[in-house]
């Protein structure tokens, strides 16, 4: 589990297709080299995935992942390129302090960014989701974009809108979004819950 909460940009530096399906990710980071095992989960942009590998090189830290044909087809892993800049999190420890919300790195799709407008010191970007994830985001509830936590603002028809403060966009890769970019889009888990108890009633 994650809380939404950004701790370091990385950087994926190589892609290598593997089996049909299967790429294997190198992504180079902040961490201390001996903070990070394999096997441990680390959230990409969104996406948990597991270390398969550690190492360093140029005096930098990397980690080694493989990302599978549903991580490829659901989220937007299967567009990195070397250089591609990656918001990251290490994975909840009982007793850290829960800063955001209560977030799995299991991407629900991808949103879509379809406009930005400069506010004082904040920015408002809204974006469009694919439509059966819809019923699931609600004004102030929460959503995971990209990895980061954030409250919705406005919901209209397909479209929802977030307000992000200067922190944010300063140390997540939020900060560089554009119209026409795409981020996985995590819903919040409570809300998934509720629509399902939902569908148990109405049954």
């Amino acid at each position: 589990m994650f809380t939404g909460i950004v701790t370091d940009i990385g950087e994926v530096v190589h892609v290598r297709p593997r089996a049909e399906g299967l790429h294997r990710l190198k992504i180079a980071c902040g961490y201390e080299r001996a903070s990070i095992v394999e096997g441990a989960s680390i959230a990409c942009a969104g996406v948990c995935l597991t270390v398969v590998g550690v190492g360093e090189e140029d005096g930098r830290t990397w980690f080694g992942v493989d990302a599978a044909t549903e991580t490829l087809r659901l989220t937007t892993a299967g567009r990195w390129r070397p250089g591609t800049k990656i918001n990251l999190e290490r994975s909840l420890k009982l007793g850290d302090e829960l800063g955001g919300h209560l977030v799995a790195g299991q991407a629900d799709g991808i949103a879509t960014v379809i406009a930005r407008d400069a506010l004082t010191e904040m920015a408002r970007i809204a974006l469009r989701t694919p439509a059966e994830l819809v019923r699931y985001i609600a004004p102030k509830g929460s959503v995971a974009l990209d990895g980061v936590s954030l409250t919705v603002n406005e919901v209209a028809g397909d479209t929802f809108s977030v307000l992000v403060i200067p922190h944010t966009l300063q140390v997540t890769t939020l900060g560089a979004l554009a119209i026409g970019d795409e981020v996985n889009l995590e819903i919040d888990l409570m809300a998934r819950y509720a629509a399902r108890l939902l569908e148990a009633r109405e049954r």
